[in-house]
């Protein structure tokens, strides 16, 4: 099958639109910690990252069953329209209980895009092409990712916070009319009632990701630390844009998200995942113990090959372990451990830092720690496994 039958324009105009949204909802991500100060809440900062990720997580079951039942596009139109709205109403909130309502409110519809998008990417690729595009789409995500933080940054800068929240309604906007006009991907797809609003057990918990979401839960962990500290550990070190850390790490995940995710195609995913646990395991103990912002950067550079292996590499492992009438459940399940680690990570690690520069080794080694379960997981996995096929061919 020929590249340009694999990788459709509807494909990248997808991969556009996640370039897009991720950032716009992350370029406001290094303020807001300053933003919650100025209100009087710099006690609670562990709390910008864990309420968000909170709502994102009880937003999957829905986004996974309405990607499955009302399609994909519908399911990403709607997340990207209501973070669009938000933008607009940042710069009126005057109280630290209307900022958390606000960022509960973003983190239920940033549930919603990133499910559709993964279900849509495995819909228009061949399997034996998928980890390689689940690392094309990421490459864009995580584009945005890097592009959004440094962008929010320099422009409360040189204008105003207000501003920069404009900016991001303006990219969310333009996320949105890329979709316009795309083939949805879903056969059989039905007209949106209220029997799909409601969500019972079954809706939370797709039992064939569980492998990939143990892993993600674990490895993510790290990132809540990462959200949650990084603009501190920014100023302590005097640099001056708090956005630089998030835009070397995510430049860095750039340079391996395509070939990571090749890789897992030809040598198989838990290869792949136990490089990328390992290689968490060491940016987080150099970051934590960083002296200098050059240390500081390299931690960044490691944690970023850590994440652009780890993220292509787990959606793909869920993809191949799930149903197909299943699929959109299987990517909110996965996308579920992926907010409760963000979530766990940011509450402990505010807790844990507490505004003291003096705390910073200990808690980003809760991050090493957490990755080093997952690199135990998947190695007693892979000897469970292999023990298995010996006893089978006895």
């Amino acid at each position: 099958m020929g590249k340009q039958k694999t990788y459709t324009l509807q494909f990248w105009l997808l991969c556009t639109s996640s370039f897009l949204f991720f950032a716009s909802f992350n370029m406001i991500i290094p303020e807001l910690p300053s933003f919650l100060t100025k209100l009087g809440g710099e006690d609670y900062k562990g709390f910008i990252i864990s309420l968000f990720t909170l709502t994102a997580g009880l937003s999957r079951p829905f986004s996974g069953k309405l990607t499955d039942k009302v399609g994909r596009i519908p399911v990403m139109v709607f997340g990207a329209a209501v973070c669009f709205a938000l933008g607009f109403i940042y710069p009126f909130v005057t109280t630290i209980f209307g900022f958390f309502v606000l960022r509960l409110v973003h983190g239920f519809s940033t549930g919603f895009k990133p499910t559709g998008t993964v279900a849509y990417v495995a819909d228009v690729v061949p399997i034996k092409k998928r980890g390689e595009a689940m690392g094309i789409a990421g490459f864009f995500g995580t584009t945005g990712m890097a592009f959004g933080p440094s962008l929010g940054s320099k422009i409360t800068l040189l204008y105003s916070i207000d501003v920069m929240f404009y900016a991001s309604s303006v990219l969310a906007i333009l996320s949105i009319l890329i979709l316009v006009g795309m083939k949805e991907t879903l056969e059989n797809k039905e007209t949106l009632r209220w029997s799909h609003l409601q969500i019972t057990r079954h809706d939370v918990y797709e039992p064939s990701a569980l492998p990939p979401s143990i892993v993600m839960a674990l490895t993510v962990f790290s990132f809540g630390i990462v959200l949650t500290v990084i603009p501190d550990f920014s100023d302590h070190l005097g640099i001056t844009n708090r956005g630089h850390f998030f835009t070397i790490f995510t430049l860095s995940s750039l340079l391996v998200r395509i070939i990571a995710g090749k890789l897992s195609d030809k040598w198989g995913r838990e290869p792949v995942l136990m490089l990328s646990t390992s290689s968490y395991i060491i940016s987080l103990l150099v970051i934590g113990f960083s002296e200098s912002v050059a240390q500081f950067f390299t931690g960044a550079v490691i944690y970023g090959l850590a994440v652009g292996m780890n993220s292509p590499t787990l959606f793909a492992w869920t993809a191949d372990l799930s149903p197909d009438k299943s699929r959109g459940k299987a990517m909110a399940t996965t996308f579920i451990a992926l907010e409760l680690g963000i979530m766990m990570g940011a509450i402990l690690s505010g807790w844990t830092f507490s505004n003291n520069p003096a705390n910073f080794p200990i808690t980003f080694g809760m991050g090493a720690l957490t990755a080093s379960l997952a690199l135990c997981y998947l190695v007693l996995r892979k000897r469970k496994q292999k023990l298995k096929s010996i006893t089978e061919h006895a």
